[in-house]
């Protein structure tokens, strides 16, 4: 009989992490993951941050250590794509033409950059921030003087005008909605990070829609909607990522904005599970189904589809979080706003501590939590419990969130 085999087609966080929790939980059979990066999986977050600056190592960005796959029997192959998945005969096809079978397949193939598509949007100089070597590719043209066009004004943009504007460059954030994070945080958010961009030197220009790149044989100026022409030596464009689901929609299985699985991180093929930004999960808290960009749902859906693979399932039911550092403001945010949603502020916003609390029909359902670590941990039993909360109340920061509920 063959040995029991686990195929894992992606090395980023969700992929790495289910191979690392399979070895951690006595998994004893093969387990192979397919990375097509020539990387072994590693920690996005810090390309915004301190990959981009220049303040971390390559080596600080892995996961594990090199050494860590060989010592425990995980088999990385780099630079791999997969092709095609059979789900009949259980086995995946590679470019190279190469067929490999499968007794459980684990689908943590990620997300690919939103492009632009405006005329001059291919011009040498246009970047995208989604990789090692996406900032390895520009880092060092971010020099002082250097005008550098942000398009998008999502965490991505906000976090890179924050690093590139220390290094001296002339910064400016080009934004089609009319306010930065607009789909994310409520208008008090917006605003407060807006005034910190500014003040840092950062110029931010909200409503307004780029229309061309231009320039003699690399990017030169960018075009808007609103008439104006933006100096750019380069430009970085974060406007948001589209799912890797291809090869399962070709394979059949169920997808809906994400590869649709179930509290186990199970697809509609028993054998394939599928983890990460990739996928589109049930949230017994929320009460809906999401399909999260996130490290923390990348991390424990890879838990997730381990366990279930080792025949110890646990489901995966927690309260969104998310975090982004910009400046000295460390933002972590728990659950999910809408518009409409109330807002309540803890603390003081000019004095940069603070939080943003959501209440929905009186019950907190969110909470932005700027230089405010205990309002962040806290909040997640508040938002888990869905307890009615007076907002007079809510609004005493003297008062821990942890003694709101009723």
């Amino acid at each position: 009989m063959s040995e029991h085999k686990v195929v894992i087609i992606g090395a980023g966080e969700a992929g790495g992490q289910t191979a690392i929790s399979l070895r951690q939980g006595s998994y004893e059979g093969r387990i192979i993951v397919l990375g097509d990066e020539a990387y072994i999986p590693y920690e996005r977050p810090p390309l915004s941050k301190a990959f981009l600056a220049g303040e971390a190592e390559l080596e600080r960005m892995y996961m594990r250590g090199p050494e860590f796959y060989p010592q425990n029997k995980i088999e990385l192959r780099l630079n791999t794509s997969v092709k095609t998945i059979d789900r009949t005969k259980k086995r995946v096809t590679l470019i190279n033409g190469e067929a490999l079978a499968y007794d459980k397949l684990v689908i943590a193939t990620g997300g690919r950059v939103r492009k632009l598509s405006c005329p001059g949007a291919e011009l040498p100089g246009v970047h995208y921030l989604r990789s090692i070597d996406d900032v390895i590719g520009y880092r060092d043209q971010l020099v002082a003087g250097a005008n550098l066009a942000i398009i998008g004004g999502g965490y991505i943009g906000l976090e890179v005008a924050a690093v590139v504007i220390k290094r001296g460059c002339k910064v400016t954030v080009i934004e089609a909605l009319p306010r930065v994070l607009n789909r994310v945080v409520a208008p008090e958010m917006s605003a407060f990070y807006t005034d910190v961009h500014r003040q840092a030197g950062v110029n931010i220009l909200t409503s307004t829609a780029v229309t061309a790149l231009e320039g003699q044989g690399k990017i030169e100026y960018v075009v808007c909607n609103t008439g104006q022409r933006i100096a750019a030596d380069l430009a970085i464009v974060g406007i948001g990522i589209v799912p890797n689901i291809a090869i399962a929609q070709a394979a059949g299985l169920n997808c809906d904005n994400g590869i649709v699985v179930d509290k186990f991180a199970l697809t509609s093929d028993p054998d394939i599970y599928a983890v990460g930004d990739c996928s589109n999960h049930p949230n017994e808290i929320l009460g809906r189904r999401l399909r999260l960009e996130s490290v923390p749902n990348a991390l424990a859906q890879g838990k997730a589809a381990a366990l279930h693979i080792l025949g110890k399932p646990e489901k995966y039911a927690e309260v969104p979080w998310f975090w982004s550092d910009q400046y000295d403001l460390k933002l972590q945010m728990t659950g999910l706003s809408e518009p409409g949603d109330t807002v309540v502020i803890r603390g003081s916003m000019p004095e940069r501590k603070f939080s943003a609390c959501y209440l929905r029909h009186g019950v907190f359902v969110a909470c932005n939590a700027v230089n405010m670590a205990k309002d962040f941990l806290q909040s997640k039993k508040l938002i888990a419990a869905k307890n009615q909360i007076d907002p007079v109340k809510l609004a005493d920061v003297s008062i821990p969130l942890k003694d709101m509920a009723v």
